[in-house]
């Protein structure tokens, strides 16, 4: 299925790209949540009419994104009080859902979907840098402690 990106996606293209995708991941995620249009003739001509403000309201995000960075970088190191046994690992994990509530406590609005956790949940007590991806261009990082109750 041929389609034309509607915003930046990471790994597939950028705002105006024309790309081949499985037609399901078209039809189901990217159409419907308005990332892009099929590539025909009458979108193709829609799209370019419609260029500039679609570029603009890119430039938009991305400086909105960088705002949010800026302010979840100038956080210092976030606690999070864990159920934990005498050798340091935990009863349960700390997933992404844990470390967003505890972002947003501390005054910055986050999603879940934005934390990246590469290695998986937290599993044991200590000091772990988490990644946030507020944008697909921007990325931050914050400083989680996991301490034990």
């Amino acid at each position: 299925m041929e389609i034309i990106l509607l915003e930046n996606i990471g790994n597939l293209g950028g705002l105006g790209d024309k790309v081949i995708v499985k037609a399901g991941y078209g039809r189901n995620y990217l159409i419907p949540r308005g990332k892009a249009v099929p590539a025909t003739e009458a979108n193709v001509a829609e799209f370019e009419a419609r260029r500039a403000d679609l570029e603009r309201t890119a430039v938009d995000a991305l400086t909105v994104a960088q705002g949010r960075a800026d302010a979840l970088a100038a956080l210092d190191v976030l606690t999070i009080e864990a159920n934990a046994g005498e050798e340091g690992k935990l009863f349960g994990s700390i997933g992404t859902r844990d470390i967003a509530e505890i972002v947003c406590a501390a005054g910055c609005d986050i999603d879940k979907s934005e934390v990246r956790l590469p290695e998986g949940a937290l599993r044991e007590v200590g000091e772990y840098s988490v990644a946030i991806q507020v944008h697909p261009e921007v990325m931050t990082a914050i400083t989680v402690a996991v301490v034990p109750e």
